[in-house]
Parts: structure tokens; C-alpha cells; sequence
């Protein structure tokens, strides 16, 4: 049976232009972040790379979606964020080039290096994509995960957005 979908749901509070172009990002970078912590990954997590692939890359300094990766990875909820402590939060970030994750653990984080917005590129599933890498000391990767900011702030994993495409495939229909 599907979630249920509220008003509440449809109608987001956050940063930026675009709720798929902030909100579903800052909230893809936390539960990237998250996933890491839960798994015991974030004490080993020495670099973390993001990368925007389609539309998220064509439009994303334009509408914020570089913002809301940073304030995402550093624990942010787009609906709970101070506006007025932003601009210092990202000078902070791109200064020091670390980023704190949910405000816990610091890993490297050189904006130009890495945050890579893919122009000519996209991912299969949807255009508004992103890619998000955790490595360690010996730039071992440690985790990545794919996510799709859908539409309205909601985000979706590349499986759990490809399993009903797979299921559907075995059935045979296209």
C-alpha cells in the first residue's frame, strides 16, 4: 500500500527557488550523512565528494543547490535551518576546506574539487541526481550512494527507484 500524502507534504518550508533543487538536495546530503554515522563510517570519513548530474548540475549554483548540499552534509534540516547564520556557515566551510558532518565529525571539503557539477551528463532514473562519496585516509571508498530529488523536496535511493522498474521489467512491461 503506498504512504499516504498530506497537504503538509506537499507544501515545503526551506531555502532557495526549487524544492528539487534545494530541499530534496540538503535532504539527500543528510541522510547520506546519516547512513554514514549509522554504519559506523563517519569517524573513518576523511573526504567526502558530491557530485550533480542533469539538471541539479545546469541550474545548481543558480538555485542554491550548492548550498543546500553543504548545510545538508553539516546535519541541516531544510525546514529547521537558521536563514541568518547561512552565509557564515558556508564562508566557514569554503575557508577552511573541511565540512563538519551533522556537526560532528570533520572531513576535507574543497568546494572546486569536491563538489562536480556533471553538465553534459545524467543519470538514468531521473535529472535531478546526485552522487555522494565517503572515503577514508587511504582514499579507500567507504560508502557511495545515488539519490533523485523527484520533485517537492522528496528524495529517493537509486534502489529503492529502481526496484519497482526492475519488478516491472520482470513482468514484463515496459
Amino acid at each position: 500500500m503506498p504512504a499516504e500524502i498530506s497537504v503538509f507534504d506537499l507544501f515545503k518550508i526551506g531555502i532557495g527557488p526549487s524544492s528539487s533543487h534545494t530541499v530534496g538536495p540538503m535532504r539527500a546530503a543528510r541522510m547520506f550523512a546519516e547512513h554514514l554515522q549509522a554504519n559506523g563510517m563517519l569517524e573513518q570519513t576523511a573526504m567526502v565528494q558530491v557530485e550533480l548530474f542533469g539538471s541539479l548540475a545546469l541550474t545548481g549554483k543558480g538555485h542554491g543547490t550548492d548550498r543546500a548540499i553543504l548545510l545538508g552534509l553539516e546535519g541541516e534540516k531544510p525546514e529547521a535551518i537558521d536563514p541568518d547564520g547561512i552565509d557564515t556557515r558556508l564562508a566557514n566551510i569554503r575557508n577552511s576546506g573541511a565540512i563538519a558532518l551533522l556537526k560532528i565529525h570533520r572531513a576535507a571539503f574543497v568546494e572546486k574539487q569536491n563538489l562536480i557539477f556533471h553538465y553534459d551528463k545524467s543519470l538514468p532514473l531521473h535529472p535531478n541526481g546526485m552522487r555522494f562519496t565517503a572515503s577514508d585516509a587511504d582514499k579507500k571508498v567507504l560508502a557511495q550512494q545515488v539519490y533523485y530529488s523527484v520533485g517537492g523536496g522528496f528524495v529517493v535511493r537509486e534502489q529503492d527507484a529502481a526496484a519497482p522498474r526492475q519488478a516491472d521489467e520482470q513482468k514484463g512491461i515496459q
